[in-house]
């Protein structure tokens, strides 16, 4: 079977609807896709450190994790429903309420945040290859070049490639890869719990008990600790829930999709903090600090089996979350600036052409140049993006697309006249300008994860006021 409107070669419209035949994940691929996009690196440390960092107890600390993943859930459900139901990508759904010239402005900026990501990723994940080949062949650290010595580049070419080699097959075998990675991920951090329950000869679990405890705690700031972390949740996972309908469009059915992001989102937050908090207590006890980075408590064990499993493990992971917040939203966005001429495959290797600019030059030049706050502008400017189609699909269409008319560029009910509706710019004007301000106004940054609801928020409510004065549709 293939997807994503591939022949053999790859070759047809990446952005067509999805058949009935091709619509084949069940709740298991979607749960998936969650438990790659928080089995990364900076999801481990941003797990663990809620426990520590934000001053409240354990409990709070779960309860905000539990209720950030049902939130999250709640949001996705709405922006995949017209994904599932006309198997459509973002990209063309965004067509919509933006327009079919305007909604290349959304899909270019998701895509811009997505291949510059796709990039570091790619850069992280080949770090974890490196340690495998140094703790297998004890090559020491030779002369670098950007940054970068020998055991460095070959490693991150061959990540590179690997990634190609992924997405070279389809999203059969993207989904394929997450299947593995997903429960391999965990089966080895349960291992890891194991090891330092060993370690800590039976105490992992009274120490994880104190973690729990804060008796300086009042009512007041645990609940201003819950929202923080509530907040910091939802912003972790906004990228992936404007463009959801990139994923959902293959769920079998609705229910599929439901159930899966059930299991996916509170029931992952909870597994994955669990041991998270588990391995996080269990290193406080063997080495007397608590350490949120698991590449430091693999390095403390001074074990090579050790070592080469977590090599492993790290690798996995975080080629699943790139696959998942980047890759595909990458290659569809970039399909979406010509649809006829642009296939999988081709924006799938602009991607990577990207990725291996991006990703070579991480160390030397990209992370000291500052180049985050662009990017993270751009993110912000995605909130305003999804109170426009959620109020557009919901409340204005009532849940109601002309399929065809999403995919005629030069008329049709989508055109606007011109290609843009001009409600849905202005609303994305206006909300944007917030979204901006709250990366580079430091009193708004103080609004943390909330500041992309209320973007979203905000965007919603103008253009809802706007279509309404107007009736465009």
């Amino acid at each position: 079977m293939s997807t994503n409107g591939e022949t053999a070669h790859g070759t047809e419209d990446p952005l067509r609807p999805v058949t009935r035949e091709e619509k084949s994940w069940g709740w298991f691929a979607i749960f998936n896709i969650w438990a790659n996009d928080i089995q990364s690196l900076f999801g481990y440390s941003l797990v663990a450190s809620l426990f520590i960092s934000y001053g409240v107890s354990g409990w709070t600390a779960f309860a905000a994790l539990i209720s950030a993943g049902l939130m999250v859930m709640v949001l996705v459900n709405l922006s995949g429903a017209a994904g599932e139901r006309y198997g459509i990508p973002y990209p063309v759904l965004a067509r919509a309420s933006m327009g079919t010239a305007g909604a290349r402005l959304p899909a270019v900026l998701r895509a811009t945040v997505a291949v510059f990501w796709y990039g570091v990723q790619v850069y992280f994940a080949s770090t974890a290859l490196a340690l495998l080949i140094r703790s297998v062949s004890g090559v020491a650290e030779g002369a670098e070049m950007l940054g970068l010595d020998s055991i460095d580049w070959l490693s991150f070419v061959i990540v590179w490639a690997f990634h190609i080699f992924i997405f070279w097959r389809g999203m059969d075998w993207v989904e394929t890869f997450l299947n593995i990675a997903g429960p391999f991920v965990y089966a080895v951090m349960i291992g890891l719990v194991i090891v330092l329950w060993n370690k800590s000869e039976g105490q992992l679990l009274s120490q994880a008990q104190t973690i729990f405890a804060n008796p300086d705690g009042t009512w007041s700031s645990e609940f201003r600790g819950f929202i923080a972390i509530v907040g910091t949740m939802v912003a972790y996972f906004a990228a992936v829930m404007i463009n959801f309908s990139d994923f959902s469009r293959y769920a079998r059915d609705k229910n599929a999709m439901i159930r899966g992001n059930l299991a996916g989102l509170p029931f992952n937050m909870i597994l994955f903090s669990a041991l998270a908090l588990l391995t996080t207590a269990g290193a406080a006890v063997v080495y007397g600090e608590k350490i949120i980075n698991p590449t430091e408590i693999v390095g403390r064990t001074d074990s090579v089996i050790l070592g080469v499993i977590a090599a492993i493990t790290f690798f996995a992971a975080t080629v699943g979350i790139n696959l998942v917040a980047n890759f595909v939203p990458a290659v569809n966005g970039i399909a979406n600036l010509a649809p006829h001429r642009i296939s999988f495959r081709k924006a799938g290797m602009i991607t990577s052409l990207f990725a291996l600019l991006i990703g070579g030059l991480w160390t030397s030049f990209i992370s000291q140049f500052g180049i985050s706050g662009f990017v993270n502008t751009l993110g912000a400017t995605l909130a305003p993006l999804y109170g426009i189609m959620i109020v557009d699909y919901y409340i204005l269409r009532k849940q109601v697309l002309k399929r065809d008319d999403l995919y005629d560029l030069k008329g049709g009910t989508y055109h606007f006249g011109n290609g843009w509706n001009d409600n849905a710019l202005l609303a994305f004007a206006i909300a944007g300008a917030f979204s901006v301000a709250t990366v580079w106004v430091p009193f708004l940054g103080q609004l943390t994860g909330y500041a992309w609801i209320i973007g979203a928020i905000l965007g919603g409510v103008i253009y809802y006021v706007r279509c309404n004065k107007s009736h465009p549709l």
